[in-house]
């Protein structure tokens, strides 16, 4: 018999503008802490250093993870240009430093050079795996880290301002990317180092600031409103997903593992199904010249 699991049932989304020098793993043990939650997960690491967009996941809707981490991000960082740092941010020790100042008209041109598909080294202190080590355990302890490139997504890069020491960007990007990486290049394309002196994720998927809130926000709500009041449904971040509408019979058949025959015809992949606004599973989609057949690759208790 499976143990019960402790706490209360909550599934949904919560948008947290997570604050400076407090990690991502510790939001989420605060959340779980303010809400009294089963499980709570979170849709993508930010650095201590980093504030803004931290999407908390509660019960059903850690199953849906992947889907926001795979999710387009906006990031609005600062690049401080005369100095490099052991961490390509502010909280590593100078490693090299330079006289030379790119001016505001040499930013602008090398810009487009960094949009598209491009190629990056992410910082040694970073979550990358190397033998099934974290680089910034083997970094810490006085190893040497050597991380293979790899591509990521730009899709968007501008300046939004600049003092002639500091300058202020903002890009969208795609899975996987690193600002810090992104802000060492920059400065190097420059002929100058540089490190990023501040960051900010503004925006993960459907989720921006305008949905966010506080954790002392939640503190409040946690204590004066239901969670229905404030949690956002599993369903958001499946918005771009193709919605197929099932009746409860065939709910109940697909939230038992069972394989169903739809009359719709549906191209080949994931779709996701509702009976009314419930969300009842991710199914593949698996069809032949005579049917379609849709198979339940994630199901939901909700």
């Amino acid at each position: 018999m499976a143990r019960k699991r402790k706490g209360i049932k909550l599934d949904g989304w919560l948008v947290i503008d997570k604050p400076l020098d407090m990690g991502s793993t510790q939001v989420v043990g605060k959340c779980r802490w303010l809400t009294k939650a089963q499980k709570v997960g979170h849709g993508g690491t930010l650095d201590p250093l980093a504030t803004g967009i931290l999407p908390i996941a509660f019960g059903e809707a850690t199953k849906t993870i992947p889907f926001i981490m795979d999710a387009q991000k906006t990031y609005e960082f600062t690049v401080t240009f005369g100095e490099s740092r052991a961490t390509d941010d502010a909280e590593g020790k100078v490693t090299a430093t330079s006289e030379h100042r790119p001016t505001e008209a040499e930013i602008l041109v090398i810009l487009p050079d960094f949009i598209g598909r491009i190629t990056q080294i992410p910082p040694i202190y970073s979550a990358v795996k190397i033998d099934g080590k974290r680089a910034y355990d083997l970094a810490r302890a006085g190893e040497d880290v050597e991380i293979k490139s790899r591509e990521v997504d730009i899709f968007g890069l501008e300046l939004m301002t600049y003092d002639g020491q500091r300058a202020a960007l903002r890009v969208d990007c795609g899975k996987g990317t690193y600002v810090r990486s992104l802000a060492r290049d920059l400065a190097k394309k420059l002929d100058t180092v540089g490190y990023v002196s501040q960051l900010r994720r503004t925006r993960v998927g459907p989720f921006d600031l305008n949905a966010s809130i506080s954790l002392e926000k939640l503190e409040e709500l946690s204590h004066s409103a239901p969670p229905e009041t404030w949690i956002l449904p599993v369903v958001t971040v499946l918005d771009d997903i193709l919605a197929l509408a099932v009746t409860e019979e065939q709910a109940k058949l697909l939230s038992h593992g069972q394989k169903l025959a739809v009359s719709d015809h549906l191209a080949p992949g994931i779709i996701r199904v509702m009976t009314g606004t419930r969300l009842v599973a991710l199914c593949e989609v698996e069809s032949t010249d005579e049917m379609t057949i849709i198979k339940p690759v994630r199901v939901f208790n909700i």
